[in-house]
């Protein structure tokens, strides 16, 4: 549930690329007025009213028939924190400014770094007459295309209770933390207790069993809480990919299926050095194992094939 990897940006930006580019268009053609190239206060106005509707826009500013700034940064977001006004700025050379000069109409550039956020956007250029001078002036738009995915995606609201997710999860690990220490306590517990035992040859071949189950217990605990502070916090979980979903699953699974044959076959020795009475336990619990193993092997594999059909119907 961490920020999208840069991976993850890029893949969705190719996915979405004709809607972001659609979007980007109709804002910039909706707000290109050429009271945008004079007017500071009208610059300032169409800039508030478009991230109050569009968060992920951040910085906007007039580039002159050269490609220098003439205008100040009007800054939002991530580019908020740049001191730089970019007044007098050459930006003949970028690639926005670049692709506008080559083509008519609005132009969108392919992600780069920005050197406002330092982060990775995208810039839409529209091309405007000034009909003071009938000079060529370019308004430029420039947005975070981090923030862009995450508002087409219908996921920008749940990232603003991300630290709560995180901290609520955070507790929980620190609590299945705190089991698996009082496991692993009563494991070695009963380790040290071997010492007592005398000449109980009986209890002695059954003691280290019950060091195997606190042990198994801590482990499986253990191996959820990573699960989960993994999967929940330190990485990114695309909600919407089923792959991320499936992962999760299969990793808790495969870690209730590690403890319960470990259990079975427990069961199994105890009944061989003679607790016969266990051993119909064993058996079950060996047959439920192997019904948790093909379970999650045919969800596994009808998940995988799911998202693949998927995957080709919207190459499509």
């Amino acid at each position: 549930m961490s920020s999208m990897s840069y991976l993850a940006v890029v893949e969705r930006y190719h996915q979405y690329r004709d809607a972001l580019g659609e979007l980007l268009s109709s804002i910039l053609t909706g707000m290109g007025d050429t009271q945008l190239l004079a007017a500071g206060d009208a610059r300032h106005k169409a800039m508030n009213c478009v991230v109050t509707h569009y968060p992920f826009v951040e910085l906007l500013y007039v580039l002159d028939a050269d490609g220098r700034q003439i205008t100040h940064n009007i800054a939002a977001g991530h580019a908020a924190q740049s001191s730089d006004s970019g007044v007098g700025r050459d930006r003949s050379i970028r690639p926005y400014f670049v692709l506008a000069k080559a083509h008519a109409g609005v132009s969108i550039t392919e992600p780069y770094l920005s050197s406002a956020s330092n982060m990775l956007c995208v810039s839409a250029v529209l091309p405007l007459t000034d009909p003071e001078t009938g000079e060529q002036r370019y308004i430029v738009l420039d947005i975070d295309l981090t923030g862009a995915i995450e508002f087409m995606m219908g996921d920008h609201a749940r990232r603003r209770f991300l630290p709560v997710f995180r901290a609520i999860y955070s507790i929980i690990v620190l609590g299945l933390a705190a089991v698996t220490g009082v496991l692993l306590y009563a494991a070695f517990g009963e380790l040290v207790a071997l010492r007592d035992v005398g000449d109980n040859t009986a209890e002695l071949h059954l003691k280290p069993f019950g060091v195997i189950i606190f042990l198994t217990l801590a482990l499986a605990i253990f191996d959820l809480g990573k699960t989960i502070l993994e999967e929940e916090v330190l990485m990114h979980k695309d909600i919407f990919r089923h792959s991320s979903t499936r992962r999760t699953i299969t990793r808790f699974i495969a870690a209730i299926l590690i403890a319960v044959s470990i259990e079975a076959l427990l069961l199994m020795f105890k009944s061989a050095l003679g607790v016969t009475h266990e051993m119909v336990e064993a058996v079950w619990m060996m047959f439920a194992a192997v019904g948790l193993l093909v379970g999650l092997g045919l969800y596994v594999y009808l998940g995988a094939r799911a998202e693949a059909l998927l995957s080709a119907g919207m190459k499509r």
